[in-house]
């Protein structure tokens, strides 16, 4: 069975550890930084047998080279040729078998934050970057609100059971403008609750759920009457199309 660890890293960022106990291996996800890296290997007494890369924003790759240099081991990511470091470059529908932790993740492209952005989904798990967030979605730096709609519809149809691993403790933020948005979710009103009090202990907010996500993110929830109403208020104008319900709302958040 593969237990993830969370790695923390910078102020908010979390690197994912794919563990295999039985082997004492593991991989690691969006390694920003080396440092916390080998000192979780080293406390926990585990060999570096793969690396994970989402994109290319350098709080995700930061570490990568230090750390293919100290381990023989093989990093893949997505076909950017600007990230130093990438042996297997990988496209849409492609699978990773890593036979060292014995799993097995499928390529998923899902760009909007950035071009290159990739998802990898597999062992009843999405490890997203940037992409999905707890109670929220990435800024959009490169990509098109169509194409974030796009790649978190394509999120959204995977199993509601699926346990999202994002990048980044933004939960108790997103949470905050969701409810601004959607102030008379129940759902999202219990999750506030829940979230709160985690991160008043200090307490991871992850990994969250398909399904936590489907009833509680207004960036997963364009489809509905609530968001669209949020939305045309905010621009003061009516929305015909999902598209420009989402991209009304990623306005509103950047502005937040």
């Amino acid at each position: 069975m593969l237990a993830v660890a969370p790695i923390k890293a910078f102020t908010d960022n979390y690197i994912w550890a794919l563990i295999n106990n039985r082997a004492k291996t593991c991989a690691v996800v969006d390694p920003g930084d080396a440092y916390p890296v080998i000192e979780f290997l080293e406390q926990e007494q585990l060999t570096l047998s793969a690396i994970l890369i989402t994109h290319h924003h350098r709080d995700h790759t930061g570490g990568l080279l230090k750390l293919r240099n100290l381990f023989n081991l093989k990093v893949y990511g997505p076909a950017n040729h600007s990230i130093k470091g990438i042996d297997v470059a990988l496209v849409d529908g492609e699978s990773v078998n890593l036979d060292s932790i014995d799993a097995k993740f499928k390529v998923m492209e899902v760009p909007g934050h950035t071009l290159d952005h990739i998802a990898f989904f597999g062992e009843g798990s999405l490890f997203c970057g940037d992409t999905l967030f707890a109670g929220g979605c990435g800024r959009l730096f490169e990509g098109t609100p169509q194409q974030m709609l796009n790649s978190l519809q394509k999120l959204a149809q995977l199993p509601e059971n699926t346990k999202v691993y994002c990048a980044h403790e933004y939960t108790l933020a997103n949470l905050t403008f969701a409810k601004t948005v959607e102030p008379d979710n129940q759902a999202l009103i219990d999750r506030y609750e829940s979230v709160e009090d985690l991160r008043h202990k200090d307490q991871i907010t992850l990994p969250s759920t398909i399904q936590l996500e489907i009833t509680t993110n207004p960036f997963m929830r364009t489809n509905k009457p609530t968001i669209k109403q949020a939305a045309e208020t905010f621009l003061s104008t009516p929305l015909s199309t999902e598209s420009d319900i989402f991209a009304a709302i990623r306005k509103w958040k950047d502005n937040f």
